[in-house]
């Protein structure tokens, strides 16, 4: 036993020795930013989700402005996968969610433009080759956006493939569109703002009968080699439809799409085009994106179906910018139409 008044044997165990410090526990960012940072420790993903975010945010505070009349604009390109149709249903919803009245006409056989449009096509139905045929006006086959109040729809059916074969012999037969869309805008009791054209990705009477309808093409091109290939060529084929058959058309849109920025290649295509086209080319680019690949099998825009992804933002900009040039546009449209007249 100890006695009251001796003192505790000391430890064996030196005092200096110490405990080892407690771990420390890393906050989420903290994870983020080990797991992301560059080389430099600056987080370029964070960086990109911020960017998104404000982007997303301007748009909502922006107005897009109106076209003084109806913008015909026709969205072409001989070559598929190159993002055609996807581009016109993205453009035109884009368009109507900040306000805009449109006339969507898919003139593409396959429809892919109206299934991503939210439109149910039935057999009794009447659609753009009812339109072309003669039988029905647009007023009577156009159908309402499930997804847009603002965005009007013609849907197409398989029929239209047949459609060249059948009206080859009449003697208007280019201008069959023509007609029928000029009837529509001048008894329509809506004004609208935008009337965009999917085209089939060829280069034959329904093509031409789009570019005979409208003032305007849009062409978006592929960040890829032979996306410039294909590109003289379409270019050709509307200089032809200006000599022979609407001297007021004009190529007023290009856009690149499926940009890739981590590539040489991507960069290369964008830096081609705009130096041969700078006056026409979208500075927005749309990126590769899995939700704007996904959103057709919803039947659904990327624009409703992912409206804060990466995709939708792109489309957004890139119809702000459209926006934005219609005075532009217009006046060199009746520029056009004055010197036709003037000859």
């Amino acid at each position: 036993m100890t006695k009251a008044n001796e003192r505790p044997r000391q430890s064996s165990v030196s005092s200096d020795l110490k405990l080892p410090p407690k771990p420390k526990i890393e906050s989420a960012s903290d994870v983020l930013k080990r797991i992301f940072a560059d080389n430099d420790g600056n987080s370029s993903v964070g960086a990109e989700i911020a960017n998104l975010s404000s982007r997303y945010a301007a748009l909502q505070n922006i107005k897009f402005p109106k076209p003084k009349q109806t913008r015909l604009i026709a969205v072409a390109n001989q070559k598929g996968g190159v993002g055609k149709t996807t581009t016109t249903v993205n453009l035109s919803c884009a368009l109507a969610e900040y306000g805009a009245q449109v006339l969507v006409i898919d003139m593409d056989p396959q429809g892919n433009a109206s299934t991503g449009l939210g439109i149910e096509r039935t057999p009794d139905r009447p659609t753009t080759y009812d339109v072309i045929e003669g039988r029905v006006s647009i007023q009577d086959a156009k159908q309402t956006s499930s997804h847009f109040k603002h965005l009007d729809v013609v849907p197409a059916s398989i029929d239209l493939s047949g459609a060249e074969l059948e009206v080859a012999n009449l003697p208007e037969r280019n201008h069959l569109l023509k007609a029928a869309l000029e009837e529509f805008l001048s008894n329509s009791s809506k004004r609208y703002d935008y009337v965009i054209i999917d085209c089939p990705p060829s280069l034959g009477l329904l093509v031409l009968n789009a570019m005979c309808a409208v003032n305007e093409v849009l062409i978006p091109v592929q960040a890829e080699y032979y996306a410039l290939e294909g590109l003289q060529q379409l270019l050709h084929t509307i200089e032809l439809v200006q000599e022979n058959y609407n001297p007021a058309l004009i190529v007023s849109t290009m856009i690149i799409t499926m940009f890739d920025r981590r590539t040489l290649l991507s960069r290369e295509v964008y830096d081609e085009v705009k130096e041969h086209y700078p006056q026409i080319v979208l500075k927005t680019t749309i990126p590769r994106s899995v939700k704007i690949s996904e959103a057709p099998s919803f039947a659904q825009s990327v624009i409703s179906y992912d409206p804060r992804g990466a995709g939708s933002v792109a489309y957004s900009e890139a119809a702000l910018e459209i926006a934005e040039r219609s005075r532009e546009v217009i006046n060199t449209i009746a520029k056009k139409y004055s010197d036709r007249e003037s000859e």
